[in-house]
């Protein structure tokens, strides 16, 4: 016999959740063996311990820091950090001087680069370009072709490192050879009359592994600028400042398009700047675009090191330029992120970097998910009481629920950086109240129909299409309390916020693809059919009798103080005999009006 419409959505909803939970497992799984993915969720700095660094600040010119300009490099460190996603990481001031970062787990280099580097981000012009050191030649090649607007000068792993690499600008300022400059200064920052006998003659003998590279960063913004890049692969002769950093006011990366919105397949970094940049940016475009090789390349320059040097390859008077090349999405998350956060407004010096411990540790872990186990224990347990078998179904779609979220943060532990706390604990145990409370509506509203008089087929239906609006509007709000937090809040906050936002999506999910579907397939079955006893749909006891499929049976009408109940025709007879009372009283008013 064909299967109803109902039955076939239900399945097709069933199939697409077990695809879902399969390939988030297989993602998952591939993480594992190909990457540095695990099978749980990494924890927070409560719960693991971690690294601490602390960092100086100090300015280039000896002035005191003042507390604003703390203030913003905490804030700044703290988006280098949390780039990747909600990491847990604390980020302090100590004193007026000093800052404080405490990172959850071990830190890897990239992280403790990102968070050291004063990233004075700057945007010269390319007069040209050798090989830094004893490499390939092909591997040195920063002009290659390519790329949608402007292509990445520098190999797949140039944008993946940061600028405070080993070989940053040394603190003391060397002072500036004069005797380099041109006679006539150039009005123009890309003017390869900037390269003087004695400018050409120094970069012949500059490497990027020689101790002059350690003041390669100390050239004036107005004056040539002899440096490698993050590699050391390639050295630059660099024109004079024309933009700093602080006109870009975001950098993402992401696949690129064509100009007919088809994609390429390729990770680019797109860049948007204010206005200022955008009128400048335009011009310098202008100018690069159709020039000759290398002076057709601009590079981008964190504290002295080229992160990148594309070569332009159109006008770009929109302030959004992209960059592109052979990136992978690490390597493009990386350099956005030096894009986007580069610009400190003071230095830092390292003071100490060292390992501390967990500041709950897992005995607290454990008093948690215990917390948990237990309000869990009680939602099955009043299900069983209050539903019966139907209580089952409560206890598979809390199984569900659990299954799919503890894939997503394991997911997002992976690929988003996220740490659970015990902050992001307690939001899951919070989200166990709401999700059981969608069940609980969605049974009454079957229950609601039954005793409607519907038949158990149709109540299903019925009710979950008036559960479901409930589900959307109580899920909605608790989604948009936990977006609100997150965005207002930080550090374990944060994590509260994400994993309640998270598990109130599961909800939905769950109750929409596991809940309601097994719910039509068990309402086909004889055991609720039938309405047995022990099914939680018992129509009898839950106040509908019926008489026959889905009619209801006149109320019994009983004796009073005989105790017997009346007979079908007894009280058709009195319906009879109420209805001749009736029609005489109108008549006995009628003749009285006409007299």
């Amino acid at each position: 016999m064909a299967s109803s419409p109902a039955v076939r959505r239900a399945r097709r909803s069933l199939i697409l959740l077990l695809v879902f939970i399969v390939g988030l497992a297989g993602l998952i799984a591939y993480g594992v063996f190909n990457s540095n993915a695990t099978w749980t969720p990494k924890l927070a700095l409560d719960l693991q311990g971690g690294t601490q660094v602390l960092l100086a600040a100090e300015q280039t010119g000896g002035e005191a820091v003042a507390g604003d300009q703390l203030q913003q490099a905490v804030s700044i460190i703290r988006q280098r950090v949390d780039a990747a996603g909600v990491s847990e990481a604390e980020i302090t001031t100590q004193g007026s001087q000093n800052i404080s970062v405490s990172i959850p787990g071990k830190a890897d280099e990239a992280t403790l680069q990102r968070i050291e580097a004063s990233a004075n981000l700057d945007f010269r012009p390319v007069l040209t370009y050798g090989i830094g050191a004893n490499v390939d030649e092909a591997t040195a090649e920063p002009g290659a072709e390519g790329g949608e607007t402007a292509e990445d000068a520098g190999s797949e792993d140039a944008a993946s490192e940061d600028a405070a690499s080993q070989d940053a600008a040394a603190d003391d300022e060397a002072p500036y050879d004069e005797s380099l400059d041109p006679e006539s200064i150039p009005e123009s920052a890309g003017d390869v009359a900037w390269i003087t006998p004695a400018l050409q003659e120094k970069f012949d003998a500059f490497t990027c592994s020689s101790d002059a590279a350690l003041d390669a960063g100390n050239a004036p913004e107005d004056r040539p600028l002899i440096t490698c890049d993050d590699t050391g692969a390639a050295k630059y002769i660099l024109g004079p400042v024309e933009l700093d950093g602080s006109v870009i006011t975001d950098a993402v990366a992401q696949v690129g398009t064509t100009s007919t919105g088809a994609s390429t397949g390729e990770w680019v970094v797109q860049i948007t700047m204010n206005k200022k940049g955008t009128e400048a940016f335009g011009k310098i475009s202008t100018r690069l675009f159709g020039a000759p090789e290398p002076q057709n390349q601009f590079a981008f320059v964190l504290d002295g090191r080229v992160l990148s040097a594309p070569t332009m390859q159109a006008q770009i008077l929109d302030g959004r330029p992209s960059i592109s090349g052979q990136f992978t999405q690490e390597s493009a998350s990386a350099l956005a992120d030096q894009l986007k956060f580069g610009a400190l407004p003071i230095d830092f010096t390292v003071q100490s970097q060292e390992d501390i411990s967990a500041t709950l540790g897992t005995s607290q872990l454990s008093a948690g998910l215990l917390a948990g186990l237990i309000g869990l224990l009680l939602v099955v347990v009043y299900s069983a009481f209050q539903y019966r078998a139907l209580g089952s179904l409560t206890i598979a779609s809390l199984v569900i629920a659990g299954v799919l979220t503890y894939l997503l943060l394991t997911f997002f532990s992976w690929r988003q950086g996220y740490r659970l706390s015990l902050a992001g604990v307690a939001g899951i145990i919070v989200a166990v109240g709401f999700t059981a409370d969608s069940f609980i509506v969605y049974f009454e509203r079957i229950r609601d129909a039954l005793r409607d008089g519907f038949s158990i087929e149709s109540a299903v239906e019925h009710g979950w299409k008036k559960a479901f609006r409930t589900v959307l509007a109580s899920d909605g709000v608790n989604f948009l309390a936990a977006v609100i937090l997150f965005i207002l809040a930080v550090g374990n906050v944060k994590g509260f916020a994400f994993t309640l936002g998270l598990t109130t999506l599961v909800d939905v999910i769950v109750i929409a693809f596991f809940t309601h579907p097994v719910m039509t397939l068990l309402a086909r079955t004889r055991f609720y059919q039938g309405g047995h006893p022990f099914s939680g749909l018992d129509p009898q006891k839950l106040g509908a009798v019926y008489r026959g499929r889905l009619q209801f049976r006149e109320p019994e009408v009983s004796t009073r103080g005989a105790g017997k109940k009346n007979s079908r025709s007894q009280a058709e007879a009195a319906r009879r005999q109420t209805i001749a009372e009736r029609k005489a009283l109108m008549a006995d008013a009628s003749a009285g009006k006409e007299s």
